[in-house]
């Protein structure tokens, strides 16, 4: 497993992508991303973030998001639209991968300042889904 986490001059807290070995996202193999938030007064925006190729055989995937803060933890089920009726993906494409930005919580506010984690794993029927590139998450601050 790969782990890429950029911040910089962007309102990101943080911004993974966890490379999916051999494009095959089994049940077991869940994508963390562990973050800080130093001002929980603000509001946040959290995003799935995922990469697949165009062999991809659904028009859809169905993950669970866990949001853990040391004491509770949050678990949701989400599915998200991936292609058009007529098969035409919606993500952005580069080459034979798909990128899509999926929103998770949209102006949420965390609890209290402190170390945060979340973990996401797929909920298809498929194990291992294929030609699943990486998954991650996105952070960042509500402008």
């Amino acid at each position: 497993m790969f782990v890429i986490s950029l911040t910089g001059c962007t309102s990101s807290v943080v911004d993974s992508n966890v490379e999916i070995p051999d494009r095959k996202w089994t049940y077991r193999n869940h994508v963390i991303t562990p973050f800080e938030i130093k001002d929980h007064t603000k509001a946040y925006n959290v995003s799935f973030k995922l990469r697949h190729t165009a062999e991809y055989k659904y028009s859809n995937i169905f993950i669970l998001a866990q949001i853990k803060d040391g004491k509770n933890i949050i678990k949701q089920r989400f599915e998200f639209k991936l292609a058009k009726n007529d098969g035409e993906w919606l993500g952005s494409g580069s080459g034979n991968l798909f990128t899509y930005t999926l929103p998770l919580l949209s102006n949420y506010r965390f609890p209290r300042n402190g170390k945060f984690e979340i973990e996401i794993e797929q909920n298809m029927r498929d194990n291992p889904l294929t030609e699943i590139s990486d998954a991650g998450i996105l952070v960042e601050e509500v402008k």
